[in-house]
């Protein structure tokens, strides 16, 4: 049995079957219209996380043909989304690419899943794991070091040369360092050493490193900038150093000093907020 109510003035004054005659012609498909419900809109498609990288690429990398700049019909005439999905991508990332007169936040074509990449890793670091922020510092000595993201305590180790021999043996030291049963997450730049030949063998054979690059021009990302900046202000810019060992010693001083009491640097700042602050650092 269907239960008919109405609003109209009939229903009100009791008189159901001519009520019933009111509901029948007012729907659209006579009495099957009735016994049924209506159509109705169904859930709004997703847009895959895919589909959100490409947007911000060419958003941030390229440009239309015979235009300066994308507009929201542009952009989902190019991806294959809806103009108000491109809208909605730009707002969550900060991209306005009409205030833009030029704009290249990276010429690494995989610049936004290596930024999700990294940033995950500082967020929701992996379980039974050390995330280690790996980097150079060279000049007169290299020094290496890796930031452990979990507790700020820094592995160092000052060389003569910065070739892919000595960042093998700095991988050496670190697989001495730290736990056995830990994988290790590190996060390095693009430099050619990095990515040597014989790196990459000896990766192969001890599984438990994993290697994370930074986009090209973005070593910002890497949080073991920080460690140098400090090492810099606080103890290598105002010092008097006769010779390289003088400097070993005071980097070497400075190392196991910073380890005693360590201090892990906090990182808060999502991918998409990182787009949006590069996007309007460098709007005109």
């Amino acid at each position: 049995m269907i239960e008919l109510k109405c609003d109209c003035d009939v229903c009100s004054m009791g008189r159901l079957q001519t009520c019933e005659l009111h509901l029948l012609s007012r729907s659209p498909k006579g009495p099957v219209g009735i016994e049924r419900d209506a159509p109705r809109p169904g859930r709004k498609r997703q847009i895959s996380a895919a589909k959100v990288r490409a947007v911000i690429a060419k958003t941030t990398r390229e440009v239309p043909a015979n235009s300066t700049h994308w507009s929201t019909r542009t952009m989902a005439a190019a991806v294959g989304i809806s103009e108000a999905s491109v809208r909605r991508i730009w707002h969550a990332n900060g991209l306005k690419p009409h205030l833009i007169k030029t704009f290249k936040v990276s010429n690494d074509k995989r610049f936004a899943e290596k930024l999700e990449d990294i940033v995950g890793l500082y967020l929701n670091p992996p379980e039974h794991a050390l995330v280690l922020c790996c980097d150079e510092r060279n000049g007169t000595t290299t020094l290496f070091a890796a930031l452990n993201t979990l507790d700020g305590a820094v592995i160092g180790q000052c060389l003569p040369r910065h070739r892919h021999q000595e960042w093998l043996k700095f991988l050496r030291q670190i697989e001495r360092e730290t736990p056995p049963g830990l994988d290790l997450h590190l996060i390095v730049d693009n430099y050619a050493t990095h990515k040597h030949p014989k790196v990459g063998s000896w990766l192969k054979r001890h599984p438990r490193f994993h290697m994370h690059f930074t986009p090209t021009s973005a070593s910002w990302l890497n949080m073991v900038e920080r460690f140098f900046r400090d090492l810099s202000q606080n103890a290598i810019e105002r010092g008097v150093f006769p010779n390289v060992p003088e400097l070993i010693n005071t980097i070497q001083n400075y190392v196991e000093n910073h380890n005693r009491d360590p201090k892990p640097f906090i990182w808060t700042a999502r991918a998409s907020d990182i787009l949006a602050k590069v996007v309007k650092a460098r709007a005109r």
